[in-house]
């Protein structure tokens, strides 16, 4: 049975009442910048476990009375075609997605910002008026030029009066976006200076789960966090200027605490006054209350650095990058005592690749039981894996043959033959779509299925880089998967 280290519940109790304690403190609207993803928070289920993924869309819902959600997407990733990794769509997909899940939870979208936007920029203005024909009304912010640090042009006329004022009718301003550049603090504080011209009472806060400003910096769910953006050259600090003021120590990160003077320096221009002696004082993020088990989210924080190196390393090799990204990972794992050898699937898919001498793969399942397959003739080392693993969750023995040779070779020549595939041997995919077919026939096969839903969860590595179909359906099953940075053959044929 997996461990559970962070009440959920407290959380949301604790996370909703601070949200209005800070509406209550400005008096009028709160303008809450949600940094991270706002459902679909796998880094934080991982590394709390007992933090369900759409913890924070469950909180907003305790508050949709009074909450307005507001998406943000830089309009250069619209004409870049920037794809979200985890979930292989585009920006602008992610904008529609995000707006159905929403409305399905009962939230209000009241509209969408396209920011950095220019009038040459062809699928941002199509994108646009796509949005307006579905009845979502659409705002568009500019470049301004000096932006962060020239704050008198930025507080002027040729400043934010230039970005459109994004028209709200609740007290609650939820500021989102489909990933990290989009804009939002641009957007809040560009809503902050002409809701004060006209005459309004408004307040911003941020609400960053990481990191948890009231661990200790070193403590290994910050350093997960510091590892999971070591692309992005974070770096988690003590806040100087909370120092400075309470003469208390508080995490924050390198960029909240460089952009602090200019933030202070922007409030004081709209506000008269800025609220905040700090950045840390800016946040309102109550999960460090909500951890039971410290010691749990310790060990998971663990496992999740060591993820993270491997992500590091396949992306690296697949893309032919610098080892920065990795080389930063490797730093925290050896300063903490941390090796690849911690997470037991590495150690297991690596002996079998050892013992069959071929591509092999490993699975640890809730109970802690590791299951292994290898490449063979039919089947790539996952599904072998799978396969092997749906047999034990049933309880059948493994030299049972739930799939039919016959059934198999059809799809292998199809594939060969006629999709100009090569590779004959079957995917995950694939597999399940032949136990499927077995299904009909076989009781065993059907209870192999019935299995697959106890993969949720469970740690996965493979000896070989897959092939990106493979990969994605490792995230369809909500597997954690690692791979050895190797591609399985010399031709790179994935």
């Amino acid at each position: 049975m997996d461990k559970v280290g962070f009440d959920s519940e407290k959380y949301l109790k604790l996370q909703s009442e601070k949200i209005l304690e800070r509406i209550d403190e400005f008096g009028g609207k709160l303008y809450i910048e949600f940094g991270g993803k706002l459902f679909d928070d796998f880094h934080a289920a991982r590394v709390l476990p007992g933090f369900a993924p759409d913890n924070k869309i469950k909180m907003l819902t305790k508050l949709k009375d009074r909450a307005e959600i507001v998406i943000v997407i830089n309009s250069n990733d619209i004409a870049k075609n920037k794809v979200r990794a985890d979930l292989g769509i585009t920006y602008d997909q992610d904008v529609l997605r995000l707006i159905d899940v929403f409305r399905s939870y009962g939230l209000f979208v009241g509209s969408i910002v396209l920011s950095q936007y220019s009038v040459e920029n062809e699928s941002a203005k199509a994108f646009g008026e796509r949005l307006k024909k579905a009845g979502v009304k659409v705002y568009h912010h500019y470049h301004i030029k000096g932006y962060p640090h020239n704050v008198p042009l930025i507080v002027s006329d040729e400043g934010y009066s230039k970005n459109e004022y994004i028209e709200t009718s609740r007290d609650l301003i939820i500021i989102t976006a489909p990933g990290p550049g989009s804009g939002k603090m641009a957007t809040c504080l560009s809503q902050l200076y002409h809701e004060h011209k006209r005459g309004h009472k408004v307040g911003y806060a941020k609400y960053e789960t990481f990191p948890v400003w009231n661990l200790p910096l070193k403590h290994m769910v910050n350093l997960a966090y510091e590892a999971a953006t070591a692309d992005l050259n974070d770096v988690n600090m003590i806040d100087p200027w909370h120092l400075a003021a309470y003469g208390k120590q508080a995490v924050n990160y390198n960029r909240d605490v460089e952009i602090f003077p200019v933030l202070n320096a922007i409030f004081e221009q709209i506000m008269g006054k800025s609220p905040y002696q700090s950045p840390t004082d800016m946040g309102v993020n109550m999960a460090g209350y909500a951890i039971s088990d410290d010691d749990v989210c310790v060990e998971a924080s663990r496992q999740e650095i060591i993820r993270r190196y491997f992500s590091a390393l396949a992306k690296e090799r697949r893309n032919g990058l610098s080892s920065n990204e990795s080389d930063k990972i490797a730093l925290i794992m050896e300063g903490n005592n941390i090796s690849v050898t911690d997470r037991k699937v590495v150690v297991a898919a690596n002996e079998e690749e050892k013992r069959r001498n071929c591509p092999a793969a490993a699975i640890e399942l809730h109970d802690g039981t590791i299951i292994t397959g290898k490449t063979n003739d039919l089947f790539g080392c996952s599904s072998s894996m799978i396969l092997n693993a749906l047999k034990h969750l049933a309880g059948i023995d493994k030299e049972v043959d739930l799939i039919g040779k016959s059934s198999i070779v059809p799809i292998q020549d199809l594939k060969i033959k006629y999709l100009g595939s090569k590779n004959p041997r079957l995917h995950i995919d694939e597999m399940l779509i032949a136990l499927s077919s077995s299904a009909e026939r076989d009781e065993n096969a059907q209870k192999a299925i019935e299995q697959l839903p106890k993969l949720k969860g469970c740690e996965v590595h493979t000896t070989v880089l897959l092939a990106h179909n493979d990969e994605k359906f490792y995230r369809k099953l909500g597997v954690n998967l690692t791979s050895n940075p190797v591609f399985k053959d010399k031709n790179h044929a994935h």
